[in-house]
This record gives structure tokens, C-alpha cells and sequence, in this order.
């Protein structure tokens, strides 16, 4: 199994971090444990993760800050991928924010919070349902996110929350470097795009890869995961690895434990039979997200 993927012209870590739950509760506010926070940035990085997942309306602002103050000047590895295209309202709520100005705004927000100069990644996230993927024309909000590009703001861009259509829609317009969408053991709609992403070079980086706020419950995930002496979490994280070349995996944690264990996922060697029972989880989930 490859480690590593290109994303953009870099090759990273096939499991990198997911920033999101570094924020207070419903991702709102600043964290219960400031410093608790920074020590999981810090040892992530110190382990080998050199892929960072984020985005300024976490918080809002509160967890760029946090990257920054912990980890800032950057090593020279170190990708940052963050996200625009939603915004937080006062009572905590996401709401759609893809208008050329609010993109501008949100760039420059990013820029600023994380003190960079140019942003590696930017994932366009589209808000036409907060149910997931809907269809709808992407060209408006993207060919705005090019532009910035052009000026130099941006390097590479990708797209959340997607449609098999609005990526082809997308690449029309300017290069995708990678789709991150919702995809774990128990959420496999994006299966057929995984394959065809992997053959274009694309990164597909699956968002809530432990279920998210719902973590996953699989009596089929806990028995393989006894019978490797493995956490389940580890498990569903190395199915997701050895599921397709180019997925990137960005498991999120506020705790030091659990980021250690989530780390271990990468060492775990999945045999052919338990991929096998581990594949038809999706049939046979215990209780559904």
C-alpha cells in the first residue's frame, strides 16, 4: 500500500489531520481546552502528519488561529488545505457564502488568520443542500476562485460537497486537485467516483472518515477489529486506506489519545479477508448515521 498521494504538486501522507474539531462545540467558539489544542496540533505534525485540514468558519477564525499560534512558521512539508463557500451565522448555524465578494473575503480571511501569503490548497464548498451533494451550476463561484488563483492567492483548488456532474463541470474551467465529499465504511455513495478520480491523478479526501458526530457503530467493524487487536476507529481509518490509492484521510480529534491511536491506522495491515467482511458494512450497519 503507497503511503503517500500528490496533492497539488506536493506528495503527502495519506493520513493527515482534520482540524474541524479543534473548535468548541457545533465547531462554535474557542475550544474547551486552549492548550490541549495546541499539543494536538504539535504532535500530529512532530509524527509525520504533513497533510492539515481546515477552514476559517470553524469557529469562526478560532481554529486558523490556533494552527497559526501552534505550528506557525510552517515547516517546508507542511500542506494546509482549508475551505470557502459557507460562512457561520450568530447563533452558530452554516449558511451559503458563495458570492464573488464573500469568496474574495474569504481568502483574504484564510490568509490572514493562518499568516500565509498564498494558500496551498482551497476547497470550494458548495451549499446548494445541507443534506450533501445537489445539483446546480458550479462555473460562477469557482471561476471566481480561479481568478484568485490567478493573482496568485491561491496555488491549487479542489471542491466539497460535490456532484460526479460539477466535477466534470469543474475541471472544465480549471485544474481539481482533489474532491472532498462525505465517504466512510458506512457511507459509500462516491465509490464509482473514487475509481474514476484515481485514474485522473485527483485526490479524493473523505470528510467525517469515522462517521463524524455519529461515530460509527458496526458489530461486523468491532469483531475484525478484535480480531486484529485493533480500536475499531483504526480500522475503518486503514479500510479507507487500502480502499483506493488516492484517498486521503484527515481523521479529526481534540484529544492526544485519540490522535495517537488514529496514527497507528497507517500501520495496520488489513488481510484480503477482513476487506472482504469489512465491505459489506454498508448492507449490514447496525444503526444507520
Amino acid at each position: 500500500m503507497t503511503t503517500t498521494f500528490t496533492l497539488g504538486d506536493r506528495a503527502v501522507n495519506r493520513l493527515g489531520y482534520g482540524a474541524m474539531q479543534l473548535a468548541g462545540p457545533g465547531v462554535f467558539g474557542p475550544p474547551k481546552d486552549h492548550d490541549a489544542a495546541l499539543a494536538v496540533l504539535r504532535e500530529a505534525v512532530a509524527a509525520g502528519v504533513n497533510h492539515i485540514d481546515t477552514s476559517d468558519y470553524y469557529g469562526p477564525h478560532v481554529t486558523n488561529q490556533l494552527i497559526r499560534e501552534a505550528l506557525h512558521p510552517y515547516p517546508d512539508e507542511l500542506v494546509i488545505v482549508t475551505k470557502i463557500g459557507a460562512r457561520r451565522g450568530p447563533d452558530g448555524s452554516w449558511l451559503p457564502a458563495f458570492s464573488r465578494e464573500e469568496l474574495t473575503q474569504a481568502v483574504h480571511d484564510n490568509l490572514r488568520n493562518l499568516g500565509l501569503d498564498a494558500l496551498d490548497v482551497v476547497n470550494l464548498r458548495i451549499m446548494f443542500s445541507v443534506h450533501g451533494p445537489a445539483e446546480g451550476s458550479i462555473e460562477a463561484p469557482l471561476a471566481a476562485l480561479a481568478a484568485l488563483q490567478r493573482q496568485g492567492l491561491i496555488r491549487h483548488i479542489g471542491l466539497s460537497n460535490v456532484t460526479p456532474a460539477q466535477i466534470i463541470e469543474g475541471r472544465d474551467i480549471c485544474d481539481i486537485v482533489c474532491v472532498q465529499n462525505r465517504y466512510n465504511l458506512a457511507h459509500r455513495t462516491d465509490d464509482s467516483l473514487i475509481d474514476d478520480l484515481a485514474l485522473n491523478g485527483i485526490a479524493y479526501v473523505p470528510f467525517f472518515p469515522l462517521g463524524g458526530f455519529t461515530p460509527l457503530q458496526s458489530s461486523t467493524l468491532s469483531d475484525v477489529a478484535r480480531r486484529l487487536d485493533a480500536s475499531p476507529m483504526q480500522v475503518a481509518l486503514s479500510w479507507l486506506l487500502r480502499r483506493a490509492p488516492n484517498i486521503l484521510a484527515i481523521p479529526g480529534t481534540a484529544s492526544l489519545a485519540h490522535l495517537r491511536e488514529n496514527l497507528l491506522a497507517s500501520e495496520l495491515d488489513l488481510p484480503d479477508e477482513a476487506m472482504a467482511t469489512l465491505n459489506g458494512v454498508e448492507e449490514n450497519l447496525d444503526s444507520p448515521e
